[in-house]
């Protein structure tokens, strides 16, 4: 969550200034920051999808306008705006191609239209890689010369940074590590995307809840059975909250969603030969704040082990993000400033 304590005055501020938007399904949040990467000013949008695409753009326009109002700047002192959006992208043309989150907003020059409601020039990027982004510049992956964040939620979404370039592919569609074959079995879990095996199927919070699911539904024994009947929507913090209280089965769960995250990381691992792996997203269970998230971490790393070649294991720091929610719109505008400064 914003700490509005952690922002600077625009006196402190190192120019030049870029604007950071991060689309979401529900708010769309807009940071001001400087070229050290510190947060001048944050303000959240209801992203309001009923009303469209356009309208939505219009509100980003003006959200980078009361950001900049609020820091004390006018928006001519912004050189560049960075945004952040779900897929499917073309990103070269600036395309919002088919967002599962943002239905109605399909084939939408959002880029353009989005410079047009900001009279900047805008730069365009995947939300996970821009997220990556955020965490390479000044978060938990500063100090590496490569990374991948994998964003833990309702799905996983994943970010590759190798130098400053945020990998993308040749049709916009690189770094989806959700999407890596984990399970080849005939009756693997199905994906979101509907494909079987992939590692979203079976480690975001989406699969945590089905697969706690199937275990009560078969029987297990579990102190979450009595919140269920008292009404209570089953979701992974309830785990995190009964896997403290030392419930069997929510551990249980927790460490095997480990176990499948240090498969899918392995496979990362021998491809990228990256300095760092950060988990990032919704669903970290505390963190290092929380006994549950540190044994989520360690049984991360203890599969890691298991599996990778010794070498790899030995340079690869596997930890928690720093950045939280706001990695999203502090990446995007580092990628704007990354090419404020290639121009």
């Amino acid at each position: 969550m914003f700490d509005s304590s952690n922002t600077i005055s625009s006196a402190e501020a190192e120019p030049p200034l870029f604007a950071g938007i991060d689309l979401g399904g529900t708010n769309t949040k807009v940071g001001l920051v400087d070229n050290l990467g510190r947060t001048l000013a944050y303000v959240k949008v209801p992203t309001a999808i009923e009303e469209g695409p356009e309208a939505g753009a219009a509100r980003m326009g003006q959200g980078v306008k009361t950001a900049a109002a609020e820091a004390g700047v006018t928006v001519a002192e912004i050189a560049r705006v960075g945004l952040a959006t779900p897929g499917t992208m073309d990103l070269s043309n600036g395309m919002l191609l088919d967002p599962v989150n943002l239905p109605g907003w399909h084939n939408f020059p959002i880029r353009d239209r989005v410079a047009h409601h900001t009279d900047r020039p805008v730069s365009y990027a995947n939300d996970a890689a821009a997220a990556a982004f955020g965490e390479f510049w000044v978060g938990s992956g500063r100090q590496y010369d490569s990374m991948v964040l994998l964003t833990l939620g309702t799905g996983i979404g994943g970010g590759i940074i190798i130098g400053d370039l945020a990998l993308n592919g040749e049709t916009s569609h690189g770094a989806e590590c959700g999407h890596i074959i984990i399970d080849c079995r005939d009756d693997a879990r199905i994906c979101s995307c509907d494909q079987p095996g992939h590692l979203e199927a079976y480690a975001s919070a989406t699969a945590v809840v089905a697969r706690t699911e199937e275990a009560l539904a078969a029987g297990r024994p579990s102190s979450l059975s009595e919140r269920r009947a008292a009404g209570e929507e089953l979701t992974t913090l309830m785990l995190a909250e009964e896997a403290e209280r030392g419930d069997e089965l929510s551990l249980e769960v927790i460490l095997e969603t480990a176990r499948y995250l240090g498969i899918g990381i392995v496979t990362l691992l021998h491809t990228i030969d990256p300095g760092a792996v950060l988990l990032g997203g919704a669903m970290t269970f505390g963190r290092h704040d929380n006994e549950i998230g540190r044994q989520f971490l360690a049984r991360v790393k203890e599969e890691v082990r298991h599996r990778a070649f010794p070498v790899v294991v030995r340079h690869v720091t596997i930890d928690f993000a720093a950045l939280g929610g706001d990695a999203g719109y502090i990446g995007a505008a580092g990628i704007a400033r990354l090419a404020h400064q290639q121009h």
